[in-house]
């Protein structure tokens, strides 16, 4: 058995670049920063790296990624690594790896409206809706988007400040 899955909670660097494809298909992409903070235990100075994200997004989820998501907007995106090899215009071969979304939701400070709205591929399958009583997704509420995930980690050598960006 094999895993590519990529989870990543980060801000737009910039506005999503949006193409469309000769059979009228969007393909959306974004450069998305995520940062690990810490405090060095020698110097107690604390420390931040930021890594960016070339993602791409495909069709429904890349229309909602252009209509939506703006610079500096928080989001989470779940999909997985692709690689892919070209020649630069020397006739080098290069290699460039893109998260290839599944799933898109757009995450927020407490005060935004958006709050908590989010799209994945997989809300637009055949499946039915569950019928069952009560709330949540797939119950029948007004709402068809899923809760936030609960990520967390546990580094006990590294201390995490999840908003806390440079940009």
């Amino acid at each position: 058995m094999t895993v590519n899955k990529v989870i990543l909670i980060g801000r737009l660097g910039n506005d999503p670049d949006v193409r469309t494809g000769q059979d009228n298909r969007v393909v959306t992409r974004i450069s998305l920063g995520t940062n690990l903070v810490w405090n060095d235990r020698n110097t107690g100075e604390r420390r931040e790296e930021t890594e960016w994200h070339r993602v791409v997004f495909f069709g429904r989820t890349a229309e909602v990624a252009r209509d939506y998501l703006k610079k500096g907007a928080q989001v989470y995106v779940e999909g997985r690594l692709k690689t892919n090899k070209y020649q630069d215009k020397d006739g080098i071969e290069k290699y460039s790896t893109d998260i290839i979304a599944e799933t898109l939701k757009m995450l927020g400070s407490k005060g935004d409206s958006d709050s908590g709205s989010g799209y994945s591929r997989e809300s637009t399958s055949n499946q039915r809706p569950s019928r069952s009583s009560g709330t949540g997704y797939g119950t029948g509420s007004s709402s068809t988007r899923p809760d936030a995930p609960n990520v967390g980690s546990s580094h006990s050598d590294v201390d995490f400040v999840v908003d806390d960006f440079p940009f």
